[in-house]
């Protein structure tokens, strides 16, 4: 699965509404991750505030890298690997969707148009199977 480069821009440019309000998204993002799936919780050691500016900043550098998927790639494997060490698996991936959707709806109100929720349902997709196959061996 890839992204055109209308999905890319669309992504990146509704990102950057996100950013000014990072840290309410990421609360709203694990509030909504610990709602769907309440046995990821154990899975993070660190304190939420910590946990909320590590995603975000992930987040920005993952869609900064949609630019270039050579590089992105060689992140996000990384990434997957190391999800996986911390006792993620393949199916925490859906609640992490269906979170991140949640939230930027929830952040973007009406610009959270079905075009935006397609190209960021899309970048999902491949950023997570590239994940799950560093992981797992299979997307």
């Amino acid at each position: 699965m890839s992204l055109t480069p209308q999905q890319i821009t669309i992504v990146q440019s509704s990102f950057r509404s996100v950013q000014p309000m990072s840290a309410t998204a990421a609360q709203l993002f694990y509030k909504r991750l610990f709602e769907i799936n309440p046995a990821i919780e154990p899975l993070f050691k660190r304190g939420m505030k910590e946990q909320g500016e590590q995603f975000m900043r992930v987040l920005a550098l993952a869609v900064g890298g949609l630019s270039n998927i050579a590089t992105l790639a060689s992140m996000v494997k990384q990434l997957g690997v190391r999800h996986a060490s911390y006792g993620v698996t393949a199916e925490h991936y859906d609640a992490f969707r269906r979170a991140l959707l949640w939230m930027l709806a929830a952040i973007l109100q009406d610009a959270y148009t079905e075009e935006v929720r397609e190209a960021w349902s899309t970048a999902y997709s491949m950023i997570a199977g590239i994940m799950k196959e560093a992981a797992w061996g299979v997307p």
